[in-house]
């Protein structure tokens, strides 16, 4: 059934209280109508339907419209109900993926529809009014991941590939519930109804009646709407390998001047910033911003440029060829390009320690999003780590769980946090920090009851109780499969000085330089932000190096031993750059 309050003149309006359902002025209704047309609207009309790709952005202009999840379903209940002046749809109307919800006309009015295109143009022109929606949206999305609309998720906690499908959508901020098949008996009526093997699990239910079963991320991908994971036949200018912000920020500054830009990753767009609760030290948000809103902003930046965005999509090798570069990826398919920026980042380092392999998933994390935080609601957790990483995630975590302990294995705050986070975390009343400590051994039939944590100092042990785990305890790249590269003995891509020695001199002489400080051994391949040896581990560092490694693009561009000198196959000339190519 139906949530809504109804009032003697139908049900009443949700009261915008996060800053998710704001009224349209008049002057911006007008704006909005010189791209779209005013249309009557009839009762229980349906204007969008859960599962199906959004055409318009609607606004109402007279009557009331009821957003519901599950319509018709056993799980029915309304998300909010909108009148006058205010708009319709949410986060994936920008971004091309399928509506999570049902859009129905409880009093017969008339709306204001503008198609999709004409509005994502619009957002991006007008910044007060892209920044109105935008951030809507934005709080809509989380309010239907904090009510598990969606898809559900059905599956085993003892199962990778739960654990996969898990992952991909929490990464991705896509609304889905999870269904343990060990405790919830709803989940097993369910495979029943649907005539599903336990060996086929896990699944995904979609719209109700879909059934995917143990779908690959690419496959999910698929009937959500993501873009497309295949790249396509030709050749690119610039090939950008990771879609956190060192590679969305070259995917902007690449497609903005012009380059055909392809920016690639293996899970969602992001990268580890797009787990960060709040970033309070990026320049030009004084308040903070949270990770998800940095990187959905960047997205829609991205897209309006052009840059074509491939995810979830799994670069298997580099192969240099005729002054170009060969990409092959997971499913077989390849693609040439003229230059390629790796920003692959990082990957949380493990925490290696008895009794934890079964957790991981179930109730010990290496990211706090609002996903994880919602399963330990007033429960106590533990957060291990001495970054900013597991500061900000202590911090975001005590506005859900009942107390955080945050385990410090060294014996100053200060020595790994910025100055401000520990500010934060030692005010704060529900947090406890417990320095010179170290997890030895976790506990749990099921899920997460207890640590086995040691005074590094002193050998002494206790216990702590807590129902989950957090874990920030320092990253390795994303550089297994690059064995054409020279790298430093942590893994990490050499660059620029670091690299000149170990380049071979055969393939550099034609251009008569070394690398340019971003570029590896390898000329036109360079690495920017986590990935790169010696690089500074902050968003602001990693969005400079990723506009950088555009620059010094254009400078390799310009080198006589690059075929790209001229204008290709294709038609696409060099943009000139202003800076003289260095030695």
């Amino acid at each position: 059934m139906s949530s809504a309050e109804y009032g003697h003149d139908g049900p009443r309006e949700t009261p915008d209280q996060y800053g998710a359902f704001p009224r349209l002025s008049p002057e911006q209704l007008q704006t909005l109508a010189a791209h779209g047309e005013r249309r009557r609207t009839t009762e229980n009309e349906v204007l969008y339907r859960e599962g199906e790709p959004f055409r318009e952005f609607l606004a109402v202009l007279n009557g009331t419209v009821e957003i519901l999840h599950d319509l018709g379903g056993p799980e029915e209940r309304t998300v909010a109900v909108h009148g006058p002046g205010r708009f319709l749809g949410e986060l994936g109307l920008l971004e091309g993926q399928a509506a999570f919800d049902t859009a129905v006309v409880r009093e017969p009015g008339e709306i204001l529809a503008v198609p999709v295109d004409r509005q994502r143009a619009l957002v991006s022109r007008d910044p007060v009014l892209g920044d109105l929606i935008l951030r809507a949206y934005l709080n809509r999305r989380y309010l239907l991941i904090g009510l598990g609309a969606g898809f559900r998720i059905l599956g085993s906690c003892y199962s990778p590939d739960t654990l996969r499908l898990r992952e991909f959508a929490a990464r991705n901020r896509l609304p889905h519930r999870w269904m343990d098949l060990e405790k919830d008996k709803e989940a097993e009526a369910l495979l029943r109804r649907f005539g599903v093997r336990p060996e086929e699990t896990p699944v995904v239910l979609w719209k109700g009646d879909h059934v995917l079963r143990n779908p690959s991320n690419a496959e999910l991908a698929r009937i959500i709407g993501l873009p497309a994971p295949s790249p396509e036949a030709g050749r690119y200018d610039v090939m950008v390998v990771g879609a956190g912000p060192a590679g969305l920020a070259a995917a902007v500054y690449g497609a903005s001047d012009g380059l055909t830009t392809a920016v690639i990753d293996a899970v969602a767009t992001g990268g580890q910033a797009g787990t960060s609760s709040r970033i309070e030290n990026y320049l030009g948000f004084p308040s903070g911003v949270s990770g998800g809103e940095l990187i959905e902003r960047a997205v829609l930046q991205a897209r309006k440029f052009d840059a074509r965005l491939m995810v979830p999509a799994t670069v298997t090798g580099l192969t240099p060829q005729d002054d170009e570069y060969v990409v092959s990826f997971a499913d077989g398919s390849r693609a040439r390009t003229g230059a390629v920026v790796l920003a692959s980042g990082v990957r949380y380092r493990r925490l290696e320690v008895p009794g934890i392999d079964r957790l991981e998933g179930i109730s010990v994390y290496y990211a706090a999003t609002v996903h994880e935080a919602g399963l330990c609601q007033a429960d106590p957790v533990a957060v291990v780590g001495g970054g900013n990483s597991a500061g900000q995630a202590a911090l975001f975590l005590a506005n859900h769980a009942s107390t955080v302990q945050l385990l410090v294995r060294g014996g100053d705050l200060n020595a790994d946090m910025s100055r401000y986070l520990v500010d934060q975390v030692e005010r704060h009343p529900k947090i406890e920090v417990l320095l010179h400590t170290e997890v030895r051994r976790v506990f749990g039939a099921e899920k997460l009851e207890m640590l086995l944590v040691e005074d590094n100092t002193s050998g002494r042990r206790s216990e702590l109780r807590a129902a989950a785990l957090f874990v920030f305890i320092g990253a390795r790249p994303h550089t297994d499969w690059l064995n054409v590269l020279a790298l430093d003995e942590k893994g990490f891509v050499l660059t620029g000085a670091d690299a000149r020695p170990l380049a071979d001199p055969a393939r550099w002489s034609s251009l008569g330089r070394g690398p340019l400080p971003l570029e590896t051994t390898l000329p036109g391949v360079f690495a920017a932000g986590d990935v790169r040896s010696g690089s500074v581990k902050r968003v602001a560092a990693a969005t400079g190096e990723g506009a950088m490694a555009i620059h010094l693009v254009h400078e390799h561009r310009e080198q006589a031993g690059n075929l790209v000198r001229a204008a290709g196959p294709e038609g696409h000339r060099p943009v000139r750059s202003s800076v003289p190519a260095a030695d």
